[in-house]
């Protein structure tokens, strides 16, 4: 019997409990459970709670709920905060440390294998993936990331119907998705696009500097043909070469946003109609209403195979989803470095999904379930009154 240590980190997902209920079922009757809260934060300050009967069933219980039951958090994790978390883990006696988080958190857990093998400290370290970004590097793709990108979608296909409903009051609309440095998110807006008139008619990634004329020219022709033009842009993109918008700074960090205001001022001057600038959120990341059915699933199957790869002796390694070669959708689940996860960095898009969009689509239409909105064309024949 191992003790092992489990905690969630970086931003939540729909589907980040599911990866932890998971790897609970499969590992609570072998082994004493500790969770671990708030993340890197609770490792450095010693939250935590002891996984008793009770408290691991209110977590299985969390299985289909959005957010991160043992609350995650961000935490810049030095070289001091490292070693604490490690001689907090050796005073504690545990023999595994599993986290679920994206590419800061892989990073982390690496330096605390480090550090735990400097000081002759025997720690077994496991992390499971989970980014709604899918920035991720060494995996087919994160658990999160498809429930999100359902958000968008469909978010985006339900705004085309509003906004053409509105066209003699307003004819711009700009979404703002996450995805930071990656346009995943963003892109996926297209998915469910049927009809031409139907929006996003203009998509902005990070992976290319934003094309000012050829978005004017397309909102332009959109408004001409449809009456309307909805754009949808990822939160970094740059508006201008080699800045992105800045919405804030916290520990240190980052916090991108307000490119969709820039870019409305800009269409409403150019084109002269009223335009409104939309921040998609955190519904995104929480949505309930939205979760895949596949992301769900292979978020519960990722927290089981690292509970089994505890029994198994595995170390130093990330649960990463790989497709099969095969006529239909299926995975399996192989254990990956973390190094190997570092060293690939953040996952881009590829040029060959932003030049052909379709080959996207195809790729990411089995991860959001196959439920797919079914609706008329936005256009009707007109009909006279002569002709009733």
């Amino acid at each position: 019997m191992r003790k092992v240590a489990v905690g969630q980190a970086g931003g939540p997902s729909a589907v980040i409990n599911a990866t932890l209920a998971g790897f609970i079922e499969q590992t609570r009757k072998n082994h004493k459970l500790v969770l671990v809260e708030n993340g890197y934060q609770g490792l450095v300050e010693e939250r935590f709670l002891p996984g008793t009967s009770d408290s691991l069933t209110w977590v299985v219980n969390h299985r289909h709920v959005p957010g991160a039951c043992l609350k995650s958090g961000r935490y810049p994790l030095e070289k001091a905060a490292i070693a604490k978390a490690v001689a907090n883990l050796k005073k504690h006696q545990i023999d595994t440390l599993v986290f679920i988080g994206g590419n800061g958190t892989m990073e982390a857990l690496y330096h605390i294998q480090q550090e735990a093998e400097r000081n002759g400290y025997p720690l077994q370290v496991i992390g499971l993936p989970k980014t709604v970004d899918n920035d991720i590097g060494a995996t087919d793709h994160a658990p999160g990331f498809a429930s999100a990108a359902n958000y968008v979608a469909r978010t985006t296909k339900d705004m085309s119907r509003d906004l053409y409903a509105m066209n003699n009051f307003e004819q711009i609309r700009v979404l703002e998705t996450m995805g930071r440095n990656a346009g995943w998110l963003a892109l996926a807006a297209g998915a469910y696009r049927t009809f031409n008139e139907e929006g996003p008619h203009f998509i902005a990634v990070p992976e290319e500097q934003l094309n000012k004329e050829a978005l004017l020219q397309t909102v332009r022709k959109a408004i001409k043909s449809y009456g309307y033009a909805l754009v949808v842009v990822s939160e970094g993109v740059q508006w201008q070469e080699g800045r992105q918008m800045e919405l804030n700074r916290v520990d240190g960090r980052t916090v991108l946003g307000g490119i969709s205001k820039e870019i409305r001022d800009f269409l409403s001057q150019e084109c002269k109609g009223t335009a409104r600038a939309e921040l998609l959120g955190m519904n995104q990341r929480s949505s309930s209403a939205y979760v895949s059915k596949v992301d769900a699933l292979e978020a519960y199957q990722a927290g089981v195979e690292g509970g089994r790869w505890v029994e198994e002796g595995r170390n130093g390694c990330m649960v990463s989803i790989r497709r099969k070669q095969a006529d239909y959708y299926t995975i399996e689940l192989r254990p990956v470095n973390l190094y190997e996860v570092i060293a690939e960095g953040e996952r881009r898009l590829p040029p060959s999904f932003i030049k052909e969009r379709e080959s996207y689509f195809k790729w990411l239409r089995p991860l959001l379930g196959g439920d797919d909105p079914s609706y008329p064309p936005l256009k009707q024949r007109r009909v006279e009154y002569s002709e009733y």
